[in-house]
């Protein structure tokens, strides 16, 4: 079956009802051997250095990959970048299609976004609710990975970010990923708890870092709470997916998320947040009203390229968890 690539997460239903394979380009390029090497290569052709590395590595791979002649760019409800992104694709002869998330959530509008992407994509109302509850049997199991590790002590931080970052396209297989998913619940179900001495709530997209969740689990910390990952399982049972949709947080401003994020954080008992802000992107402005809006103590870490943490990261890190323990 042909792939269709993804800027972001959008109503993966749709795409599976229409027999097509999606493909998350964010998780194709974190999870190259070579991303650096594909932030570079868009610099190359034109990228401007001050640009979000994320851009840029989703140009380079969609490059490297020309299995991938059809991507779903979010217009609106995302990167302001996408814009400049999708027009760069098109010169290199891949067909863009625009999806947009209404900004101020309005049902109706929603609603004709996901039927005019159905029907570009030659399926309908039917055939995506079948895939709808098709893949609600592989979130709930995604679902109960995240109550084990916050509810239960038991996985760690990394693993639950990555069993939830991956709801964004199931990896292009979902019975596999959900056998998997599956798998890892009875394993963690009979592991025995390891209690951290912090609970964290990570906020913000996934860090382009490689190491944070396992410094802070080597210092006594774990994350708990991953904010916009755990929005990519749809975390609600619902049996109208545009609402659904409409309760995703990420695409619809701050606000909307930060009544998630005051929910979550006292349902899970955290004792402080790590606002994750990677460099050039309008989303570092929304750290000050973060900091503004909510009452637990906010580290905010800014990335850039992918790699590791650098030293003064480390020391802000320990810094903070120090403070934590006072």
């Amino acid at each position: 079956m042909s792939k269709v690539g993804l800027t972001t997460t959008v109503p993966v239903e749709i795409i599976y009802a229409a027999g097509l394979v999606p493909v998350d380009l964010n998780n194709l390029f974190i999870t190259a051997d070579n991303r650096s090497l594909l932030v570079e290569e868009a610099e190359v052709a034109g990228y401007p250095r001050n640009t979000c590395a994320w851009i840029k590595g989703i140009y380079g791979t969609v490059c490297r990959h020309p299995e991938i002649r059809t991507v779903i760019a979010v217009t609106q409800g995302d990167c302001s970048n996408t814009h400049a992104l999708m027009e760069t694709l098109q010169l290199n002869g891949v067909e863009v299609i625009p999806f947009a998330y209404p900004w101020d959530r309005d049902y109706a509008t929603l609603e004709l976004a996901m039927d005019r992407l159905a029907h570009r994509l030659g399926t309908g109302r039917a055939a995506v609710d079948a895939a709808a509850r098709r893949l609600d049997a592989v979130r709930e199991r995604v679902w109960e990975l995240d109550r084990l590790c916050w509810e239960e002590n038991r996985g760690t931080g990394l693993s639950n970010h990555l069993w939830q970052v991956n709801c964004s396209d199931f990896q292009g297989d979902p019975e596999a990923f959900g056998a998997a998913a599956e798998a890892e619940v009875e394993r963690l179900a009979a592991s025995p708890p390891v209690v951290p001495e912090l609970r964290l709530g990570y906020l913000g997209v996934p860090p382009i870092v490689d190491d944070l969740y396992d410094y802070l689990e080597e210092r006594g910390a774990r994350v708990v709470f991953n904010e916009v990952q755990r929005q990519f399982t749809l975390p609600w049972r619902d049996p109208d997916l545009v609402e659904r949709y409409r309760r995703y947080t990420y695409p619809y401003g701050i606000f909307f998320r930060l009544e998630d994020i005051g929910r979550e954080a006292a349902r899970r008992g955290l004792d402080g947040l790590i606002h994750y802000a990677q460099s050039f992107c309008y989303r570092q402005i929304e750290d000050m009203i973060i900091r503004r809006k909510t009452r637990l103590p906010v580290l905010t870490l800014e990335g850039d390229r992918p790699g590791t943490l650098d030293a003064r990261t480390r020391l802000r890190l320990d810094a903070f968890l120090d403070m934590l323990r006072l």
